[in-house]
């Protein structure tokens, strides 16, 4: 697992696919944050980071597009799943170094509450539990992009697939919504990320929806390993 997360990691700095991630990530959240806080003249941490977990649905598929339709693309993938390392270690090597680049992205949102307590006042708990929760959200779209690209044959299909399915993923809460009722309603707020994320964002840690995040995260990499599983299957 060591060496495909160190690979992978590599990727995305030998490429600019890393750079452009972190890069729109910060440009996007440095303007969430100039007109929501510094023009607002405003301390309040988690309005900003709920505004942008958007920022979740809309690039994580650029994070995971060519972890495994890029190997397809390249015609790599044969050599990786005949390799000796098991699918586990691959796919969980994958999710971890794209969670490491999405982690240096918030790493370097630090600077937002850094310049809220030169300026102002910060609410320390509140401002870490909304923290927790953005964090746990951006790993669950990562975890269901990458079973996005394992079905996809190339990274512009899995960059496509991954955005369509997070934007139904985030509709979904709306969709409920109008749904007021009916049993379809229950099964979409289940199943809504942003509605997990909704306690952190009021400051509160919410252990069930963290117990949840993390089943989902997992659940997404198990169908990933079975998926690969099964293709390595068919081509043998």
């Amino acid at each position: 697992m060591r060496a495909i997360f160190r690979r992978e990691l590599q990727g995305y700095f030998f490429t600019p696919i890393g750079y452009v991630f972190v890069g729109v990530f910060l440009l996007l959240g440095g303007i969430f944050f100039g007109a929501g806080n510094l023009a607002e003249r405003s301390g309040n941490m988690t309005y900003l980071l709920r505004n942008m977990s958007y920022l979740w649905m809309l690039l994580c598929p650029i994070l995971t597009m060519r972890l495994f339709a890029g190997e397809r693309s390249r015609g790599t993938d044969q050599m990786l799943l005949s390799s000796p390392v098991s699918l586990t270690s691959i796919v969980l090597g994958k999710f971890f170094a794209a969670c490491t680049v999405m982690m240096i992205t918030v790493v370097l949102t630090f600077t937002y509450p850094v310049l809220v307590i030169l300026f102002g006042k910060l609410y320390f708990a509140e401002t870490a539990a909304t923290y927790l929760g953005f964090i746990l959200q951006g790993g669950c779209f990562i975890a269901l992009d990458i079973l996005l690209t394992s079905l996809a044959h190339s990274q512009v299909t899995a960059a496509i697939l991954a955005f369509g399915v997070n934007l139904a993923v985030w509709l979904s809460d709306a969709v409920a919504t109008a749904l007021h009722g009916h049993v379809a309603a229950s099964v979409l707020s289940f199943f809504s990320l942003n509605q997990r994320f909704t306690p952190f964002a009021m400051g509160q840690i919410s252990y069930a929806n963290l117990l949840y995040s993390l089943l989902f995260m997992s659940a997404m990499l198990f169908l990933c390993v079975r998926i690969l599983n099964r293709q390595r299957t068919q081509e043998e």
